[in-house]
């Protein structure tokens, strides 16, 4: 039952670990941000921590492999009925985001939350970044 497990806002798939790890052994501590932008495509865009400033306004959904992931508070405010899941497809990343050579990109895909879940969501608001 959803009320007593933790519901993951944002999950990873076993290939988007794998490259989220590799960029981590090659970059040191990185973040998401899941981009809004036209020119992204809403792509989830992954940075060195200190080459990134969260906003005020950014909420942290969670985190994936030991990277937090972090998205706009007015986005999320459509997203939040769903689940991330954030994936790897053959590509070019955002023209910033640090898996842009490797000929791979993040893929964001999403699922509905069932009534459970959102139930247990409710009670459990997502953290702000300047929190």
């Amino acid at each position: 039952m959803a009320d007593e497990k933790e519901v993951a806002r944002v999950i990873a798939t076993p290939a988007a670990k794998e490259l989220i790890n590799k960029l981590r052994a090659e970059h040191g501590d990185v973040l998401f941000h899941q981009s809004g932008g036209c020119c992204d495509g809403s792509a989830p865009m992954m940075f060195p921590q200190s080459e990134f400033m969260v906003g005020s306004s950014d909420v942290k959904l969670g985190t994936l492999a030991g990277v937090p992931f972090y998205m706009s508070e007015s986005q999320f405010e459509y997203w939040q009925h769903t689940q991330l899941i954030i994936d790897v497809v053959p590509g070019n990343g955002g023209m910033f985001s640090l898996e842009r050579p490797s000929g791979l990109r993040f893929l964001t895909r999403s699922r509905l939350f069932d009534d459970d879940e959102n139930g247990w969501l409710a009670v459990h608001p997502v953290q702000r970044a300047d929190a």
